[in-house]
């Protein structure tokens, strides 16, 4: 099964929860009214799509029908599936630079944070790179391990120390590592947590002065793993990293599991983040990067 297949049967949850009844919605009304607007909310809120950017897609539809002077619904519903084309944003691909490119990876345990780096490796392998990675959260002996297993899978080094090691003097070991190998890419697993945002803040920022000391003007990605399936709990986590750290990127897991798809909706309006890979199984080749065009047609296709 290809991945646009994956994607399209991992969107059923969402397009049962969201698409269908904006459909059902739009050919319920002859026409577009107070009435039509406020049932289009409420569905997108109820999808997962928040309140906000709920707010200001029926907003921008109801600006785009009255500018173009449209009122039929037929012809509305093609506009609002222009504006939900233009909401999901362009491709975020990767910053991947001339020498070692460094990748930091961050989110709470759960998310599926380890897995996403083992499989982010794969990605990067199939594009003819060298990938290195480091066991950064050293608070967690399972991280390491369960990291030292995607190594073994993808047949690339991994870098680590004990549990409770200084991330930063892993990170410095692994960047010593790796340009020694001269891998293209090191991919740091660390930030396992949120409890406390000024821990964090530190940990990243030494981390990043290890990195631009032994390794200055590199390709760096600060990437943020999302559980889909949770929703509004989602954004609400992206939101407190991006206090504390300059995240460049989400990785959003689970996508097949739910119906609150519509969260990459939400992330892109309310963070301005772009979403560069997205999961929709099990398997290592089930984390791709997002492509928005694939995206919203497999979320369309075969919808009248």
């Amino acid at each position: 099964m290809s991945f646009f297949d994956k994607l399209k049967s991992g969107l059923k949850k969402t397009k049962d929860a969201l698409l269908k009844p904006v459909n059902d919605l739009f050919s319920s009304y002859d026409k577009v009214d107070d009435d039509f607007y406020e049932e289009l909310s409420d569905l997108l809120i109820m999808a997962d799509v928040g309140v906000e950017t709920s707010e200001r897609l029926v907003n921008t539809l109801r600006e785009t029908l009255k500018e173009k002077k449209i009122k039929e619904t037929s012809l509305a519903r093609e506009e609002f599936k222009a504006i939900l084309t233009d909401s999901v944003g362009e491709r975020g691909d990767l910053m991947i630079g001339e020498g070692l490119s460094v990748i930091l990876v961050i989110g709470v345990n759960g998310v599926g944070k380890t897995t996403s780096i083992g499989k982010i490796a794969h990605v990067l392998k199939e594009q003819g790179k060298n990938v290195m990675l480091a066991a950064g959260d050293t608070f967690r002996a399972a991280a390491a391990e369960q990291l030292a297993i995607w190594a073994d899978r993808n047949g690339v080094a991994l870098i680590r120390q004990g549990e409770g090691a200084d991330p930063a003097a892993v990170v410095f070991d692994a960047v010593a590592a790796a340009k020694r190998s001269g891998a293209d890419v090191l991919i740091v697993d660390t930030a396992g947590r949120l409890q406390n945002k000024k821990n964090l803040m530190e940990e990243l920022a030494k981390i990043n002065r290890v990195i631009d000391r032994e390794n200055p003007g590199a390709a760096r990605e600060t990437l943020l793993v999302l559980d889909a399936s949770t929703g509004q709990n989602a954004l609400i986590q992206a939101k407190e990293f991006s206090r504390a750290a300059a995240i460049t990127g989400i990785v959003l897991t689970k996508l097949d599991g739910t119906a609150k798809g519509g969260i990459i909706l939400a992330i892109r309006h309310e963070l301005g983040i772009p979403v560069k890979f997205i999961g929709v199984g099990e398997g290592i080749d089930d984390l791709r990067p997002f492509d928005p065009a694939e995206f919203i047609n497999a979320f369309f296709e075969d919808e009248q």
